[in-house]
């Protein structure tokens, strides 16, 4: 059986509609892909975080993975961020929830 070849945005489109749907065999069905296919298209996608091969020499790989780190790196900080803005708003409204209505 000869084995396809997918594009990389072809499979994250099909990660982002999985992830949509929240359900893999709809997915699988509309495109006439085996789940399973799927399904390690998730799980590579969630250690590499991404679905693109790491080149084979050295240096390319060395540096194709700094840049993914410090991608990652920027996200977290971001995410970082907005959870403390989320926290500082939330300690907001308990104080003044608790002063409208003193127990």
């Amino acid at each position: 059986m000869k084995q396809k070849r997918y594009s990389d945005e072809f499979k994250e489109q099909i990660i982002r509609e999985c992830q949509e749907t929240g359900n893999v065999a709809i997915v699988a069905r509309r495109y006439e892909i085996s789940a399973n296919t799927i399904y390690t298209w998730i799980r590579k996608y969630r250690q590499r975080g991404s679905v693109k091969a790491l080149p084979r020499k050295q240096a390319v790989r060395v540096k194709e993975m700094e840049q993914r780190l410090k991608k990652v790196s920027l996200q977290n900080d971001q995410l970082k961020r907005l959870l403390a803005e989320k926290e500082l708003e939330l300690s907001i409204l308990r104080e003044i929830r608790d002063l409208e209505n003193p127990q």
